[in-house]
């Protein structure tokens, strides 16, 4: 499991312990989704909000994500075995407590997603399910500095499947995030990623996490494969708890560093026990479905 349940005056307080997950340890395209008639019931989640923090973004800091997508570039040449410590990029970061009006401790990863709204995020069902407090999702996050803000999780949109029995293949959520006083959604601030259905397994991605121990992220590329039915898998050290819901990503622009994510850090094993191989649900019908749901604010 790649999730690190805070603990201290910073822990997530489980809003049902019947259905937690067990823990071992702790500005573009419409998003591409293929829709058919949803399968399975979605499960929203209203979190209790309590201390936002509101970060306005620095002066420029929109000019500054093409800047930042040129670093992730650099570091994503050619596939690898090991995942390298790099700068960031804008469109993925980490999920964050907070207590007292203070960042608290990171504890998964996750990225911004296109949607008409503009304003949802895609991370894994573990990560956030059974929790309740004030989550916030910081974009770019790289060593302390918040340079696209730090945006407060309002809804929390799971599987039905995923809570009643914590199935690896349902483990996928959308958060909707936002900032108090502010009319400017996510995605214009840092881009988004397209959202990829019915993808073929194997693929070459990049796949960007952050690691509990580090306050920066790491990025590796390397190809998919398909270990089990509705499954992928991506091998590649480094990926330790923290890297939770990192998103795979694939067909990433060069010019931008923008790409299409196919996956999340979760699934099999909630992503997996050995930081070498990282698992992800393969992203169908039920995604899209719940997607779905989220745009529609269900």
């Amino acid at each position: 499991m790649r999730a690190r349940r805070p603990t201290g005056q910073h822990s997530v307080v489980p809003v049902d312990e019947e259905h937690r997950p067990a823990d071992d340890s702790g500005p573009r395209k419409r998003a591409r989704w293929f829709f058919r008639p949803p399968a399975k019931a979605a499960l929203v989640i209203a979190l209790t909000v309590g201390v936002v923090v509101t970060v306005t973004p620095a002066d420029g800091a929109a000019g500054d994500i093409v800047s930042g997508f040129a670093r992730v570039v650099r570091q994503l040449a050619a596939p690898s075995q090991n995942g390298q410590a790099f700068a960031g990029t804008a469109a993925v970061g980490a999920l964050f407590t907070t207590a007292g009006g203070q960042l608290g401790h990171h504890f998964c990863s996750a990225s911004v997603v296109d949607s008409p709204n503009r304003d949802l995020v895609i991370t894994a069902a573990h990560c956030v399910t059974g929790t309740s407090g004030s989550i916030v999702f910081v974009p770019g996050y790289d060593s302390g500095a918040t340079p696209y803000g730090v945006w407060t999780v309002t809804r929390v949109y799971a599987d039905q499947s995923w809570r009643s029995s914590s199935d690896p293949d349902d483990d996928v959520a959308f958060l909707q995030v936002g900032q108090v006083g502010q009319v400017v959604p996510i995605e214009d601030v840092t881009g988004a990623e397209d959202l990829g259905i019915s993808m073929p397994a194997r693929q070459l991605v990049e796949v960007i996490g952050y690691p509990n121990s580090a306050n920066v992220p790491i990025t590796c590329r390397n190809w998919t494969r398909q270990p089990m039915s509705d499954q992928l898998e991506f091998d590649c050290g480094g990926y330790t708890d923290g890297t939770s819901g990192g998103p795979f990503l694939a067909d990433v622009n060069r010019t931008t560093g923008q790409g299409m994510v196919i996956g999340v850090i979760g699934g099999y094993e909630q992503g997996g026990y050995s930081p070498q191989v990282s698992y992800s649900a393969m992203f169908g019908a039920g995604v899209a479905a719940l997607f779905q749901t989220a745009v529609a604010g269900g």
